[in-house]
Protein backbone atom coordinates (compact mmCIF):
# COMPACT_ATOMS: atom_id res chain seq x y z
CA UNK A 1 0.00 0.00 0.00
CA UNK A 2 1.13 3.53 -0.62
CA UNK A 3 2.55 5.59 2.20
CA UNK A 4 0.27 8.32 3.53
CA UNK A 5 2.80 10.98 2.49
CA UNK A 6 2.80 9.66 -1.09
CA UNK A 7 -0.99 9.77 -1.13
CA UNK A 8 -0.95 13.33 0.21
CA UNK A 9 1.61 14.33 -2.42
CA UNK A 10 -0.56 12.90 -5.21
CA UNK A 11 -3.60 14.65 -3.74
CA UNK A 12 -1.81 17.98 -3.69
CA UNK A 13 -1.03 17.62 -7.40
CA UNK A 14 -4.65 16.73 -8.20
CA UNK A 15 -5.92 19.61 -6.08
CA UNK A 16 -3.68 22.10 -7.87
CA UNK A 17 -5.40 21.04 -11.09
CA UNK A 18 -8.76 21.42 -9.35
CA UNK A 19 -7.82 24.92 -8.19
CA UNK A 20 -6.80 25.78 -11.76
CA UNK A 21 -10.17 24.50 -13.01
CA UNK A 22 -11.93 26.54 -10.33
CA UNK A 23 -10.00 29.64 -11.40
CA UNK A 24 -10.94 29.02 -15.04
CA UNK A 25 -14.55 28.38 -14.09
CA UNK A 26 -14.62 31.52 -11.99
CA UNK A 27 -13.09 33.57 -14.80
CA UNK A 28 -14.98 32.29 -17.81
CA UNK A 29 -18.43 31.24 -16.56
CA UNK A 30 -21.24 33.12 -14.85
CA UNK A 31 -21.05 30.72 -11.86
CA UNK A 32 -18.48 32.65 -9.84
CA UNK A 33 -19.79 31.75 -6.38
CA UNK A 34 -20.03 28.04 -7.17
CA UNK A 35 -16.42 27.78 -8.32
CA UNK A 36 -15.18 29.91 -5.42
CA UNK A 37 -17.16 27.69 -3.03
CA UNK A 38 -15.60 24.54 -4.46
CA UNK A 39 -12.16 26.12 -4.19
CA UNK A 40 -12.75 27.22 -0.59
CA UNK A 41 -14.07 23.81 0.39
CA UNK A 42 -11.21 22.00 -1.36
CA UNK A 43 -8.70 24.26 0.41
CA UNK A 44 -10.14 23.46 3.82
CA UNK A 45 -10.53 19.80 2.88
CA UNK A 46 -6.86 19.65 1.94
CA UNK A 47 -6.00 21.31 5.23
CA UNK A 48 -8.07 18.66 7.03
CA UNK A 49 -6.26 15.88 5.18
CA UNK A 50 -2.89 17.47 6.01
CA UNK A 51 -3.89 17.50 9.68
CA UNK A 52 -4.83 13.83 9.40
CA UNK A 53 -1.46 12.94 7.83
CA UNK A 54 0.42 14.86 10.50
CA UNK A 55 -1.59 13.30 13.32
CA UNK A 56 -1.15 9.81 11.88
CA UNK A 57 2.63 10.33 11.95
CA UNK A 58 2.42 11.29 15.62
CA UNK A 59 0.10 8.35 16.26
CA UNK A 60 2.54 5.91 14.62
CA UNK A 61 5.49 7.25 16.58
CA UNK A 62 3.52 7.07 19.84
CA UNK A 63 2.56 3.46 19.19
CA UNK A 64 6.11 2.45 18.25
CA UNK A 65 7.57 4.14 21.33
CA UNK A 66 4.91 2.61 23.60
CA UNK A 67 3.63 6.00 24.70
CA UNK A 68 0.05 7.00 25.31
CA UNK A 69 -1.92 7.33 22.07
CA UNK A 70 -2.78 10.91 21.22
CA UNK A 71 -5.90 12.21 19.51
CA UNK A 72 -6.18 12.10 15.74
CA UNK A 73 -7.36 15.71 15.60
CA UNK A 74 -11.04 15.15 14.92
CA UNK A 75 -12.07 18.32 16.76
CA UNK A 76 -9.58 20.43 14.81
CA UNK A 77 -10.74 18.99 11.48
CA UNK A 78 -14.38 19.49 12.47
CA UNK A 79 -13.60 23.07 13.45
CA UNK A 80 -11.95 23.85 10.13
CA UNK A 81 -14.98 22.42 8.32
CA UNK A 82 -17.20 24.68 10.40
CA UNK A 83 -14.91 27.60 9.57
CA UNK A 84 -15.27 26.93 5.83
CA UNK A 85 -19.06 26.78 6.14
CA UNK A 86 -19.06 29.92 8.31
CA UNK A 87 -17.11 31.80 5.64
CA UNK A 88 -19.58 30.62 2.98
CA UNK A 89 -22.56 31.65 5.12
CA UNK A 90 -21.01 35.00 6.01
CA UNK A 91 -20.11 35.87 2.43
CA UNK A 92 -22.88 34.34 0.29
CA UNK A 93 -22.25 36.80 -2.54
CA UNK A 94 -18.81 35.22 -3.02
CA UNK A 95 -19.14 31.58 -1.89
CA UNK A 96 -21.91 29.09 -2.62
CA UNK A 97 -22.68 27.06 0.52
CA UNK A 98 -23.47 23.71 -1.10
CA UNK A 99 -20.42 23.83 -3.35
CA UNK A 100 -18.28 24.64 -0.31
CA UNK A 101 -19.54 21.50 1.43
CA UNK A 102 -18.92 19.49 -1.74
CA UNK A 103 -15.41 20.96 -1.92
CA UNK A 104 -14.73 19.82 1.64
CA UNK A 105 -15.28 16.23 0.52
CA UNK A 106 -13.15 16.38 -2.65
CA UNK A 107 -9.86 15.30 -1.01
CA UNK A 108 -11.57 12.23 0.41
CA UNK A 109 -13.07 11.41 -2.99
CA UNK A 110 -9.56 11.69 -4.44
CA UNK A 111 -8.37 9.34 -1.68
CA UNK A 112 -10.96 6.69 -2.61
CA UNK A 113 -10.21 7.05 -6.32
CA UNK A 114 -6.47 6.72 -5.64
CA UNK A 115 -7.04 3.58 -3.58
CA UNK A 116 -9.15 2.04 -6.34
CA UNK A 117 -6.57 2.87 -9.02
CA UNK A 118 -3.78 1.49 -6.84
CA UNK A 119 -5.65 -1.76 -6.17
CA UNK A 120 -6.49 -2.23 -9.87
CA UNK A 121 -2.88 -1.60 -10.94
CA UNK A 122 -1.43 -4.00 -8.36
CA UNK A 123 -3.79 -6.96 -8.76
Amino acid sequence: MLDLHQIFSMQKKALFFLFALCALGWGFTPYHSIFLGIGLGAFFGTYNFWILVRRMDKFDSSISEGKRVVSLGSALRFGSGVAAVAIAITLPQYFHLISTVIGLMIPYVFLVIGAIVYSVKNK
